[in-house]
């Protein structure tokens, strides 16, 4: 199953346990794919920048560098596909939708409301909450 993070999807899943650290696990033992592209990449290193994150940071024992860097490893990189202004409310989502269309996703995991205003799917393809995405696994 082909999937793109939300960056808060990922962020979650790399600073604590919980339904988001699931799916970077089954990222690891290969049960998922998960695609990624570089203005991803630079908004997840750029969130982790942030005070309200340095404590969840530090107790990983990890650089914010390491942590962005293992997952740019554990992820596949992709360019985005160019695509229509869609969210208009948050143009940045909009690299969420320019990966998954690139990568041939399957779904978009995100808790974003700009992105499940779509109506649950961008272009064919699914767009979940990171529960729904671990019942999923789950099921197999």
């Amino acid at each position: 199953m082909r999937l793109v993070l939300d960056t808060n999807v990922a962020v979650s899943g790399l600073l604590w346990n919980g339904v988001p650290a699931q799916l970077i696990d089954a990222a690891q033992i290969g049960e998922v794919e998960i695609f990624t592209s570089t203005f991803l990449l630079a908004e997840l290193a750029g969130i982790l920048m942030r005070d309200k994150f340095s404590k969840a940071l530090a107790a990983t024992g990890l650089s914010r560098e390491e942590l962005v860097l293992g997952y740019a490893e554990l992820a596949t990189l992709v360019v985005p596909k160019v695509i229509s202004p869609t969210i208009t409310a948050d143009l940045t989502d909009d690299n969420v939708l320019a990966c998954a269309v690139a990568a041939s996703a399957d779904l978009i995991v995100s808790g974003d409301k700009h992105l499940h205003s779509l109506g649950g799917q961008y272009n064919g393809i699914r767009i979940v909450m990171p529960a729904e995405m671990a019942r999923i696994i789950e099921a197999g």
